[in-house]
């Protein structure tokens, strides 16, 4: 079972500023953290492979600090970690992000299940993770309270307004989990110093699989515009 998990730096709300010309986030006079509802996501998919096997991949993108979030990962289980570093990519909307990530996912190869948190603290629009579904062309289940692996398919429960609804789905299949879903682990000393040795290696458009649409990407490509 090979599982990614998608995991993203934020800044910390309480500070975050947008810039009035481009109507992007100011990251960098922010203090930086894991995404809360990633920890939701890594801790599923750490119980997942510790029932069936395989191997956690975290995936992230973003500038070179952005590789701190999956030293938290591998910390909290995750067994390797990959990181999308590339100017090209700064100003990437959620459309164009989902993109970028999707080719990651590919490149990754035989991935059976991605986990995202439901939506990220900074922009919570909670598209990003559907999007990377479609690209990916595989179902998605979102707000998932509960999930199983039987064979070559997902058994889900996922919350709805009037309550939840068990849906199954063949694999490969996206996940978004809530908070809800689990609680997440605490890192163990040992995991934490052994992630200070960690090699992420860095992902460029140059690495990006066959076609890769360049157009779409970055401030340039992203249809999305903030306005006052």
């Amino acid at each position: 079972m090979k599982i990614v998990v998608c995991v993203k730096q934020v800044p910390n709300t309480m500070e975050v500023k947008i810039d009035p010309k481009t109507g992007t986030l100011i990251r960098d006079k922010a203090p930086a953290i894991l995404n809360t509802f990633d920890e939701f996501a890594i801790e599923e998919s750490v119980q997942i492979r510790e029932k069936l096997g395989g191997e956690v991949v975290a995936l992230t993108m973003g500038p070179p600090n952005a590789k701190e979030v999956l030293l938290d990962a591998y910390a909290l289980g995750a067994d390797l970690g990959v990181h999308v570093n590339d100017r090209a990519v700064r100003g990437s909307d959620t459309f164009a992000t989902a993109g970028i990530l999707a080719a990651a996912v590919k490149k990754i190869q035989d991935v059976d299940l991605v986990i995202c948190g439901k939506q990220a603290i900074d922009g919570d629009t909670g598209q990003t993770a559907p999007s990377i579904a479609e690209h990916l062309g595989v179902a998605r289940l979102t707000y998932v309270l509960d999930m199983k692996v039987e064979g070559d398919k997902m058994i889900a429960s996922r919350q709805v307004e009037e309550g939840s609804q068990i849906i199954e789905a063949k694999l490969p299949v996206l996940c978004t989990v809530t908070k809800d879903t689990n609680t997440p682990r605490y890192p163990t000393l040992r995991r934490k110093l052994q992630s200070l040795r960690c090699e992420i290696p860095d992902v460029t458009l140059a690495d990006m699989p066959e076609g890769f649409d360049t157009s779409k990407i970055g401030l340039n490509g992203s249809p999305t515009r903030v306005k006052y």
